[in-house]
């Protein structure tokens, strides 16, 4: 009995133990300290993770930034030295994509698109490239030069890709890339307008880069040569004919002279001097052009063409004139006919260039 009511004792003394730790708050305590210390943990582990990507992400960047300069430094490095040797640099397609598409890029680029090979007949394309190459020369030997400019070729034969890229069906072709951006239309040079000489590129250069280069051309001593070789032929003459200088008054001969030079001047000869056009150049169709398709410039063929169709003007004119001095009707009426068919037939062409260059003139006569 004794042992029965000392184990009834303990079975309940244990269960009221139990009770009171069921009942009271030091459990709760435990698994709230408990969730505190997962939560800080968790906290502290998210508070780690955000900086060490933060510190990852900035130095991506600064590594990405210093890769970037370095690569740009290097490209107009390469540019420099390449501008050493030469002032026009030649690209093919891969120094295209390099120098002139791809990013970074600080500088400005003047790209002329040619096509040199004899094979490929462009005539004006040596010109062309003659007058752009005055123009790299004065630029890279002045006072202006730096790293903010740069000239380059690229010719069909070495990058035909690049000519599809730009759809490009025509050559030359002047094109300039500026810094920042894609080539806006007027950063084409119309050269069907303006022409290709060397003071009229360095004038567009300057419109599109604010940059001015002065045109200095090497000396030509050719006009100078031929003067002084006229001037012996002339002074020889006359000293051998010193004995008989009537012919020094005949009439004729000075009106031939002053008919030819009004003919020269009236035709456009001072004005190939002044602006240097390209003798021909290629029309959109990719033929040959002889005569300029606008008023505002000419080809230098274009101003033998017109001296010519003015000289068989004339002509006639001359001709009709005499036709009324002769004696012999027969002959007479020959000649009249013969300087009519000249002055309507040549008047004609003449007048269908004129309405070929200036879009809208209204009037033609034998030739549209």
């Amino acid at each position: 009995v004794t042992s029965v009511n000392w184990c009834r004792k303990a079975t309940s003394q244990e269960r009221s133990i139990q009770v009171d730790c069921s009942s009271s708050p030091v459990r709760f305590r435990l698994a709230r300290l408990v969730r505190m210390k997962l939560l800080l943990k968790i906290a502290v582990l998210t508070a780690i993770s955000l900086c060490l990507f933060q510190l990852a992400n900035s130095q991506s960047s600064k590594n990405a930034r210093g890769q970037g300069q370095q690569s740009l430094s290097e490209k107009v490095q390469q540019l420099l030295d390449m501008n050493t040797k030469r002032p026009v640099l030649r690209f093919n397609g891969n120094k295209f994509r390099d120098f002139v598409k791809s990013a970074p890029r600080n500088y400005s680029i003047i790209v002329m698109f040619t096509a040199m090979a004899p094979a490929r007949q462009c005539v004006i394309c040596r010109h062309a490239h003659d007058e752009y190459t005055i123009v790299a020369n004065s630029y890279r030997y002045s006072q202006t030069y730096s790293n903010k400019l740069f000239f380059a070729m690229v010719d069909f034969d070495e990058g035909s890709d690049v000519f599809q890229m730009l759809r490009l069906n025509t050559a030359p072709v002047f094109i300039h890339f500026p810094p920042k951006g894609k080539p806006k239309p007027a950063d084409t040079m119309d050269i069907q307008r303006v022409g290709v000489s060397a003071e009229v590129i360095g004038k567009w250069i300057q419109e599109r880069t604010d940059i001015q280069i002065r045109i200095f051309r090497p000396p030509n001593y050719s006009a100078t040569v031929a003067i002084l070789m006229l001037s012996l032929f002339v002074g020889g003459f006359l000293y051998l004919r010193r004995n008989n200088l009537d012919f020094l008054y005949n009439k004729q001969m000075w009106a031939l002279i002053a008919v030819v030079f009004c003919f020269a001047m009236v035709s456009g000869q001072m004005w190939n001097h002044i602006r240097s056009p390209p003798f021909v150049h290629k029309s959109q169709n990719g033929g040959i052009a002889y005569i300029h398709g606008s008023s505002q410039g000419q080809l230098v063929i274009e101003t033998y063409i017109v001296m010519f169709l003015n000289a068989m003007i004339v002509l006639g004119m001359v001709l009709l004139t005499e036709a009324g001095w002769q004696n012999d009707h027969r002959k007479s009426k020959v000649t009249a006919i013969v300087g009519l068919f000249l002055v309507v037939v040549f008047f004609s062409l003449i007048l269908s260039i004129f309405r070929s260059k200036a879009q809208g003139y209204p009037y033609s006569f034998l030739f549209k």
